[in-house]
């Protein structure tokens, strides 16, 4: 082959290469593009209007249809998914005295006493914008004056031929009525975040005006010195959860006197909100705080999707009471309570950890430590401590498994006859799994090398050994 042959061979062979290359590029940019259009604009259009149908449907499902998804299928069939959504809401009164009253009365309870009651300043970790939230920590306060209030409040009825157990037969209207409210509530804080933010973490995503809907556009609001994400998450959403499950408790009693099914649950979801709000402080420094902005995603979640969800099991209950017999009932409360006791130790033992900054005992032995540094946005480097022995030495989310365990010991309680009480415990896996990729992603990204290091030490996520 003469040289002006092998000249055009390699001229060709670079042609051919270049365009590979480009076709490689323009897939890419394709491939970037499309995932960008899903993430940004069709899931969170799709949640957006698909979740607030999904929480009436729960509380639907189980008035309407005794508790049964194949029910509902079955009356999708004959009556079409629209028919029976717009039959749903055609059934309720959203917006009357009672509605009204009943939220913004227990509104205005949560935040006088969010206010006035006292409690020590603590801090949530520094933004990648250099802020330090600040907070009352009176949230264990907080919940005792409302649930003794709740109690009196009880009383009182009950000596003027009057109940709180109207809450359960108006639920509907309730959750139909904060459905609404909470979606203008979003959008005054998706204005809120881009014309007056309490913080620089804030504004505009560049992700449009749906995702920055879903998102939220501040990372800490603040309303007349409130804290909407403490107050959504915390004095709503997790206050509102244990008296729904008295209530419905309540409720339960009254049609059937004792059950001990509905003891053993209503025992254990109180346990586990009294812990969370025990450990309130730590919760601060969770992805739900220091990542989620206040958004759709978070508050709409809290004002809604919770109080819908997750007491369901009690909501069951009311209207299918199984007696599980003493050994049965014993022991389901035991290997609950069991796991709330280990969920509490774990985070105990990082909290103390961090808080004695690594000079302690952990299983009798010296912490196995990394400290990992990180570099906020104005340059400054700061420093977390990432425990790797202990109970976080056996997988790097280990807290999650006696959570899950937990739902699904106060769910066990209604047997296998329908899916609908186990929603709850089934969403929770999945959300669970779900976070721990997104607060992965998240620390792989601030702690860098610190984190593939504590990953090689820690090697499994979630189940030691498996996961």
């Amino acid at each position: 082959m003469d040289i002006e042959s092998k000249e055009n061979g390699v001229i060709s062979n670079g042609f051919h290469g270049y365009k590979e290359g480009y076709k490689t590029l323009e897939n890419s940019e394709m491939n970037r593009r499309l995932t960008n259009l899903f993430n940004k604009l069709i899931l969170p259009l799709a949640l957006v209007g698909l979740t607030p149908q999904i929480v009436m449907l729960y509380w639907y499902t189980n008035v309407k249809f005794a508790g049964s998804y194949s029910t509902l299928i079955a009356h999708f069939r004959s009556d079409s998914v629209l028919g029976t959504i717009v039959a749903m809401w055609n059934e309720l009164s959203i917006f009357n005295t009672f509605t009204v009253g009943v939220i913004f009365g227990y509104f205005a309870w949560a935040l006088f006493w969010m206010v006035v009651l006292p409690g020590k300043e603590v801090h949530g970790p520094v933004t990648p914008k250099g802020n330090v939230p600040q907070y009352k920590d009176n949230g264990f306060l907080h919940y005792c004056v409302t649930m003794a209030g709740f109690a009196i409040l009880t009383i009182v009825l009950k000596y003027n031929g009057l109940t709180p157990k109207v809450v359960y037969d108006r639920f509907g209207e309730l959750l139909g009525f904060m459905n609404v409210f909470a979606l203008c509530f979003v959008f005054l804080l998706y204005i809120k975040g881009i014309t007056r933010p309490s913080t620089s973490d804030s504004g505009k995503t560049g992700g449009g005006f749906v995702f920055d809907y879903y998102w939220g556009t501040e990372l800490y609001p603040r309303i007349c010195g409130i804290d909407v994400k403490v107050f959504t998450n915390c004095r709503f959403g997790m206050t509102v959860w244990p008296l729904l499950v008295c209530i419905y408790a309540l409720k339960s009693y009254e049609i059937h006197g004792f059950v001990d099914s509905m003891f053993v649950t209503t025992i254990l979801q109180l346990t586990y909100i009294t812990k969370f709000f025990t450990w309130e402080a730590g919760y601060m420094h969770t992805i739900d705080i220091i990542l989620d902005r206040a958004g759709y995603y978070i508050c709409w979640g809290c004002l809604c999707w919770l109080p819908s969800l997750y007491p369901i099991v009690s909501h069951y209950l009311v209207t299918h009471p199984l007696r599980l017999g003493t050994p049965l009932a014993t022991s389901i409360l035991v290997f609950g309570l069991f796991s709330v006791l280990i969920n509490y130790l774990a985070d105990l033992q990082r909290q103390d950890v961090r808080k004695a900054n690594g000079d302690c005992l952990v299983w009798g032995r010296k912490p196995d430590l990394i400290r990992a540094k990180y570099r906020i946005e104005c340059g400054e480097v700061r420093e977390s401590i990432l425990l790797a022995s202990g109970w976080w030495g056996l997988s790097r989310h280990f807290h999650y498994i006696p959570e899950i365990l937990l739902s699904f010991f106060w769910t066990v309680t209604t047997g296998f006859e329908y899916v609908l009480p186990y929603t709850y415990v089934i969403v929770l896996v999945i959300l669970l799994t779900h976070r721990s990729f997104r607060d992965e992603q998240k620390c792989s990204m601030k702690y860098g090398v610190y984190w593939q290091e504590y990953c090689t030490k820690v090697r499994h996520r979630i189940i030691p050994f498996l996961f």
